[in-house]
């Protein structure tokens, strides 16, 4: 009997409250999800929480509401009051007011699409949203739920074994580990203190290094003083000499570069101690994430100034906890500067989400380990598989060597692979068993069409697509995050859709 049978639209992704990946089966499905069509959208209850608002984050801001008979509003729960102010300035909408109900606070506002729409962006870009469990907790207190859901949780210091887990990963000091409520909260609040240290010096220009994950694209071309000038777009990890044009052209402006390690969705890993040697000559900043392959598979902190994580990727295998991670290189030249503002600025995290990561975090090393031994031999069967057209991972022959050079072993591959078909996207996508829905870095092996998932507006407008060709970008891509399951099961299922 086979460990993988297909899980019905909506099912969350493991099948528990805070699940944060949902199951999308058919392509259908997935175009459904994206153009909101109410058919699939009465099917699905929740969601990736930064893209979907959570059932309870849905309660209780309905609660909060009639609590404070404001009816004709919206209200968005947010992980602090200064995180609420932040968006009710983004919002400036003169009606919007910050509020506090019985320990939860947000922001309600007229309830209008747009005025929604535009708050939805701005948390989804900056990780400032409520968790799901500290909505489930105000729902508890106020009396609609009798008690919160039982799930394994660390008792003791949860926050303390969560960053000495992650100072070995990082092989840094437990004191130059920061959590964030959110891997995205760890990407903005890092840029955002990046650039305040920048600015003083002169510095505005912020460099994009190759095709990153949709919301740190957004943060740099919105979030830029000047996105017009100060925002540049290098599409070629590889390219050195275009890097080195670009700071003897404009080197005395430059602020910083951001780059993922290997990138997602093509894992193409840049030579990023040629990089921060740039960068440190230059006096410019070097943030890099390795959320793809995470740090317990690379070592990336000494060649950058700061290392951001999202810790719902590997750390909390599980796949049922939101939260993130900066690191700061000691040696970087404002380490001080970004040891004292990341603190203040990052948004907190809740006690129920960190002792929950607390219980997972220890068995990383493990899964990763497992995860590790897996992939190798899936990418060995898609490569030989004559339906296959190109598969890519961090061994692909483009970076193989750079990634290596940062390999904790050379076994430390990561889970995700990335692979396009001879044949069309929907027939095998919809054959496929196994589980559906974005997310990686768990236990349970999943897929997804990420391009439609991630830039369906760009996938769906000639234009677009003109974008992501000019990126060596297809629409086609599958990316495929390899769990635990047996290994002989994921090749069965690629196998059997394959067929």
């Amino acid at each position: 009997m086979s460990v993988f049978s297909p899980l019905p639209l909506g099912q969350r992704i493991p099948p528990s409250l805070h699940g944060v990946s949902v199951s999308l089966p058919t392509m259908d499905a997935v175009i459904g999800y994206e153009t909101k069509r109410a058919d699939i959208v009465a099917q699905m209850p929740s969601g990736y929480p930064r893209f979907v608002k959570h059932p309870f984050l849905k309660q209780a801001a309905a609660h909060v509401l009639r609590a404070r008979h404001l009816e004709g509003r919206a209200f968005w729960p947010t992980s602090s009051e200064r995180a609420a102010d932040a968006l009710r300035g983004w919002l400036n909408v003169p009606e919007a007011e910050t509020l506090s109900e019985q320990g939860l606070t947000g922001v309600a506002f007229p309830d209008k699409p747009e005025t929604f729409a535009r708050a939805k962006t701005f948390l989804q870009h900056t990780g400032m949203l409520a968790s799901s469990r500290e909505a489930e907790d105000y729902l508890v207190r106020v009396g609609v739920l009798s008690a919160p859901a039982e799930e394994p949780s660390f008792e003791g210091y949860a926050a303390s074994r969560v960053k000495g887990a992650l100072a070995r990963a990082f092989r840094a000091a437990p004191d130059d580990v920061f959590l964030a409520n959110s891997g995205m909260n760890a990407v903005y609040t890092a840029f955002r203190v990046a650039d305040s240290v920048q600015r003083k010096r002169g510095r505005h220009v912020w460099i994009q290094l190759g095709w990153l994950y949709l919301d740190t694209i957004a943060l740099l071309q919105k979030f830029t003083q000047d996105p017009a000038s100060d925002y540049i777009y290098l599409s070629d990890v590889f390219d050195l000499a275009a890097l080195r044009t670009l700071f003897r052209r404009r080197g005395s402006e430059i602020a910083g570069i951001i780059t993922e390690v290997p990138t997602n969705p093509m894992l193409q890993t840049a030579d990023i101690e040629t990089i921060h040697y740039l960068c440190r000559a230059n006096g410019s900043v070097f943030i890099v994430d390795p959320s793809v392959a995470s740090p317990f598979n690379l070592d990336v902190l000494k060649h950058c100034d700061l290392a951001v994580d999202s810790l719902t990727k590997y750390a909390a295998n599980e796949g049922d906890v939101i939260m993130g991670t900066v690191a700061v290189n000691p040696n970087s030249p404002y380490a001080d500067e970004f040891r004292n503002q990341l603190p203040s600025q990052l948004e907190p995290v809740y006690s129920r989400d960190v002792a929950r990561l607390a219980t997972e975090i220890g068995n990383a090393e493990g899964v990763v380990a497992q995860i590790n031994l897996s992939t190798p031999k899936v990418v060995e069967y898609l490569q030989g598989h004559p339906a296959v057209r190109e598969v890519y991972w961090s061994h692909h022959a483009s970076s193989r060597d750079n990634y290596l050079k940062l390999s904790r072993t050379p076994d430390s591959v990561g889970c995700m692979v990335s692979f396009t078909l001879r044949g069309p996207l929907a027939p095998f996508y919809d054959r496929l068993r196994l589980p559906k829905g974005p997310s990686f870095g768990m236990k349970t092996t999943l897929i997804c069409p990420f391009i439609y998932l991630a830039h369906y507006d760009l996938v769906s407008s000639p234009e677009g697509r003109r974008v992501l060709d000019a990126s060596g970008l297809t629409p086609e891509l599958l990316r495929l995050s390899i769990g635990c399951e047996p290994v002989e099961e994921i090749i069965g299922a690629l196998a059997e859709a394959l067929s």
